[in-house]
């Protein structure tokens, strides 16, 4: 061992022996120990404009046609659909998965991705494709329970149960683990939905899953209903012999914020850029939605042999490019020690696998639920259940979504957002929507073009039943 490889394993040593009290796989702690060492070693993780180019000229998954059912069939049989569900909607209000969420009627996220997967099941007359969570510890015991009593036939969660890994915060100044003896929960973090790499390996799903015919993933947030597996895209994937795949979108101004694909110049790799990434002064150029165009959907298609070897190369982890988050041990406690809370995107992957690729998706396969504004937006018109139960961008919308900015102050808890808007207003041709202040939305209300709610007083703006455009201001 190396006098370097000494020292890492030295300062490793404390964490290792947490995390293995704790019950976690060596995959969970060699990938964090991958990580550790780069922030030992000073790697910020940072992505600098002058070493990528922008990523253009994409296979279009619009142009793709469908298998035949015979194939299509036989595609699903190898086929595993991975949902991430390991978020509580802690930022909404929420303190129980997030795809608890009614969404539609009664109908919650997870009701709608079960009704996908049956309706799949149904056309391949079997148990295919496969189906799985990756829950969280905070996520998993309701998620059971909810399948539990609505969809039984789904079977019992060590069918389908992936669990998250949690990993140790590092005390930012002596880079050694937290500890906060006032909330010991506080000394750990989730390690981001890079973690599905080292879920997959420690718990013997992956060998598990080739072991019964499963060759390929789809991987895919629990919040975005757009995110299907589509036979034309898995058709396509297989075909092109590739590794690994992202499907991407085009960034709009909502987008600019998040990650964008790009090519690493030395070596032509695509690599995924996140906003924590990029340095302060390639802003400008990390949020040009002209120059960096395809925003990560985090629909992803995998080759599990291909992850297979890929671990085995690397001694048993994905070595995906580190996110150091600062923050305070106790996240509502700014005098608490600081801290960084070391994370990894799944979607980065894409540099760690030779050949990998990406494919242009619009719009219908994007519709996540980060904020109320978007959970006001897919519960409206301006989305459409279609007769797979994916949620979808109506096709009037031209590809575009409504652009929601709603008051934060009393809208961004879902009781807030429930409270100023007991019903659902038709969204369908609405560009834009503007709320300052407080609001009581009756039924039958249409939102058309841009519309402008400028509220000053503490009591709120009745909209009633019928077309609302333009600007309505009070106070």
């Amino acid at each position: 061992m190396s006098d370097t490889e000494s020292r890492i394993e030295a300062s490793f040593a404390p964490f290792r022996e947490r995390m293995q009290a704790a019950g976690l796989s060596e995959s969970a702690i060699r990938a964090f120990r991958g990580s550790y060492a780069a922030l030992l070693a000073g790697e910020t993780g940072m992505i600098p404009e002058g070493t990528i180019e922008a990523a253009k000229d994409l296979p279009c998954a619009d142009a793709l046609t469908a298998p035949e059912a015979g194939l299509a069939g036989e595609l699903l049989k190898q086929t595993v659909v991975i949902k991430l569900n390991g978020g509580l909607g802690t930022g909404m209000g929420l303190e129980k998965a997030k795809s608890l969420l009614p969404v539609r009627g009664e109908d919650t996220f997870l009701d709608l991705i079960a009704r996908q997967i049956l309706r799949l099941r149904g056309q391949t007359g079997g148990d295919v494709p496969v189906f799985m969570l990756m829950n969280s510890f905070s996520t998993s015991a309701d998620t059971a329970a909810h399948l539990a009593e609505r969809f039984p036939q789904m079977g019992g969660r060590e069918t389908w149960e992936l669990m998250q890994n949690k990993v140790p915060k590092v005390l930012a100044g002596s880079l050694e683990p937290a500890s906060w003896p006032a909330n010991p929960e506080q000394e750990w973090c989730p390690p981001g939905h890079g973690d599905i790499y080292a879920c997959l390996a420690g718990s013997g799903w992956l060998e598990r899953l080739l072991g019964g015919g499963v060759r390929y993933a789809f991987v895919s947030n629990s919040d975005n209903l757009g995110a299907t597996l589509d036979p034309a895209i898995l058709a396509w994937f297989v075909e092109s012999g590739m590794p690994f795949a992202m499907e991407v979108t085009r960034r709009t101004e909502s987008d600019k914020k998040g990650g964008h694909l790009a090519v690493r110049r030395r070596d032509g790799q695509f690599l995924l850029r996140e906003s924590a990434q990029c340095l302060k002064e390639d802003e400008g150029s990390f949020q040009n939605i002209e120059l960096h165009r395809y925003f990560n959907t985090n629909n992803l298609w995998i080759d599990l042999v291909a992850l297979k070897e890929a671990l085995e190369a690397n001694e048993g982890l994905i070595p995906l490019p580190p996110i150091m988050n600062k923050k305070t041990v106790d996240p509502r406690d700014g005098s608490s020690p600081a801290v960084v809370q070391v994370e990894t995107a799944m979607g980065a992957a894409i540099e760690c696998f030779a050949g990998a690729g990406a494919i242009e998706v619009s719009r219908v396969r994007f519709a996540p639920v980060k904020t109320t504004s978007d959970l006001l937006a897919v519960r409206s018109d301006a989305y459409e259940l279609t007769e797979d139960f994916c949620l979808r961008l109506h096709p009037d919308r031209k590809g575009q979504p409504p652009h929601l900015h709603l008051d934060q102050r009393l809208c961004k808890l879902v009781d807030g957002l429930e409270k100023n808007f007991p019903h659902t207003p038709s969204l369908l041709h609405c560009r834009s929507l503007l709320v300052h202040g407080p609001v009581a939305c009756e039924a039958d209300v249409v939102f058309k073009g841009d519309v402008v709610i400028h509220n000053h007083t503490s009591s709120s703006v009745r909209l009633k039943a019928g077309v609302h455009e333009g600007q309505i201001s009070v106070g």
